[in-house]
């Protein structure tokens, strides 16, 4: 009789979507088969590495081998799910630390994860691969722009967000040139890079993909509709949206939308699930706006929607992705 693999659901994390982590963390837990895996929580930030016991008590990570103790007994992990959003889960830096270690995890490696978590950087690489993008400035701290650079390059308004973070905050549409220098220093309180993107009306639009051994899965797109002014922390996770799956897009430009996710997937050599968002303007041709390589999995987060609108069940897709780095 084969014992349980054990895996850890690694969340936490060092940015301000801590929150959003831990929520993905405890949709991961209910979405995989606990009759084939035994599933932990791994809390990872910089000055805590813990496994949360099924009492709730935690207790500490080895950072040798990523193993812990229960009653006496060592447990080491077979696998791990990665569901950190910001550094350092999805920058490339666990990445780098499991691959030295030598153990299976659910997302892309070092190199992709680190290119995808910089923004700029990852959409300036795909433009040269005929992917279309924003006009955008980048700064780093110390540097600044001025408002009449922005107005002459980008024209308003503009969108002004963290560049080496997550998706979710220090984000800001700023309409003027009064607005510019608050949102720059509220996108540097949550990283050290800002990149300032010209605003592009049309429809925003989030699609999930994967691929494993013989298999290759784009899901349906999820079309995103805010009253707020852009989609925001509170659209996203206070219900201030409503989220369309499979979005009210043609078929012609569903298949061109998910054709170009899955050369996306393969030109990044990207693994594990990955969520591409566009926004598709009057012209109809769809425009970058960012990937995520560990997309929040909430049960009400664009993934598990779409893997619903799918026909699919989300504990066969998380089998899919465990199974195809351990076996």
């Amino acid at each position: 009789m084969n014992t349980k693999k054990n895996i850890a659901i690694v969340a936490g994390g060092d940015s301000s979507e801590i929150v959003i982590s831990l929520k993905s963390a405890e949709g991961i837990y209910s979405f995989i088969d606990k009759d084939k895996y035994n599933l932990y929580i791994a809390i990872v930030k910089h000055d805590q590495w813990a496994v949360k016991l099924p009492n709730g008590d935690y207790t500490p990570i080895d950072k040798n081998d990523f193993s812990f103790e229960i009653n006496g007994r060592k447990v080491k992990f077979d696998f791990a799910y990665i569901t950190i959003h910001g550094t350092p889960g999805e920058d490339g830096r666990l990445q780098a630390y499991f691959d030295l270690i030598g153990l299976p995890y659910s997302s892309c490696g070092m190199l992709v994860s680190a290119l995808t978590f910089n923004k700029y950087v990852c959409n300036q690489y795909l433009s040269h691969f005929g992917v279309r993008i924003a006009k955008s400035i980048r700064i780093r701290k110390g540097e600044s722009v001025s408002a009449e650079e922005v107005e002459t390059r980008l024209g308003w308004p503009v969108f002004v967000k963290p560049d080496d973070g997550g998706s979710s905050f220090g984000i800001s549409k700023v309409k003027e040139a009064s607005q510019l220098q608050p949102a720059i220093d509220k996108a540097f309180a949550e990283g050290g890079e800002v990149i300032i993107e010209s605003f592009i009306e049309g429809t925003e639009i989030s699609c999930g993909c994967y691929k494993v051994k013989g298999k290759e899965v784009v899901l349906p797109i999820t079309e995103v509709v805010t009253s707020n002014e852009f989609f925001d922390f509170d659209a996203k996770y206070n219900g201030q949206v409503q989220e369309i799956t499979p979005a009210r897009l043609s078929p012609e430009l569903t298949e061109r939308v998910q054709r170009e996710i899955s050369r996306i997937y393969d030109i990044l050599g990207a693994k594990g699930l990955i969520r591409v968002d566009y926004i598709i303007p009057s012209d109809g041709i769809p425009c970058l706006l960012e990937i995520n390589t560990t997309p929040g999995m909430t049960a009400t987060s664009f993934i598990p929607q779409q893997v619903r609108a799918a026909g699919l069940n989300i504990t066969d897709v998380m089998n899919d992705i465990i199974e195809n780095e351990i076996n």
